[in-house]
């Protein structure tokens, strides 16, 4: 039998859902998911036992972390920021996760996946309000604007084509032609569009 090599297609098939890691792929026939849509490793189509409270919660904090690429320890500092603000825990949460600039870059459809995102922003590709910023995790405000430092670089051929028709989330508004967008407002919680369920989460840390 053909085995998964890809660690990203792992974590889909870990969770049991596809975490969309990989732009393009994602979305074909070649996906993971579709070809193999069970758990990785020797018992992975075993059926899988019920999960505890406790397991519920963990799997999806997991889900969380690896739909947007970050660690447990940043994870936990963004619960802490979320706990001590006023308003919905799960909400802020979600708006701060949102709000990381590698993030944003992929919701503006300016990297075809937030790992690529990542990079792509590591390596100083991105202007943050007509300066390069190359840290992933830093949160976007309202007002402030993305764009690409080289338009004409070869990770963005083509891509003003691509984005023509590209629809942004509402918080988001995208100029295809200059390669850039605006954040106009906040990420709010009900319009993010990931299936997942904050509020486990926020059960799981309040627990710890």
């Amino acid at each position: 039998m053909a085995r998964d090599l890809s660690p990203k297609c792992k974590k889909c098939r870990r969770e049991g859902k596809k975490l969309f890691l990989k732009g393009e792929r994602c979305y074909g026939v070649k996906c993971a998911m579709i070809k193999r849509p069970y758990a990785p490793g020797e018992h992975g189509q075993a059926r899988r036992m019920g999960l505890s409270e406790y397991g519920i919660q963990l799997r999806e904090k997991q889900k969380v972390k690896r739909t947007y690429g970050i660690l447990e320890k940043q994870f936990r500092k963004y619960y802490e920021m979320a706990s001590k603000a006023k308003g919905n825990t799960g909400s802020l949460l979600s708006g701060l996760l949102e709000r990381r600039l590698d993030n944003a870059v992929y919701r503006l459809g300016l990297a075809d996946s937030r790992n690529k995102a990542r990079q792509l922003v590591n390596h100083g590709h991105f202007l943050l309000n007509g300066k390069k910023v190359d840290i992933p995790s830093c949160l976007v405000k309202e007002g402030d604007l993305i764009s690409i430092k080289n338009e004409n670089g070869a990770c963005f051929q083509d891509l003003k084509k691509t984005l023509k028709n590209y629809k942004t989330p509402s918080w988001l508004s995208l100029e295809y032609q200059k390669l850039q967008g605006k954040v106009i407002s906040l990420p709010v919680a009900k319009e993010i569009d990931i299936d997942i369920d904050i509020h486990l989460v926020i059960e799981h840390y309040s627990k710890a």
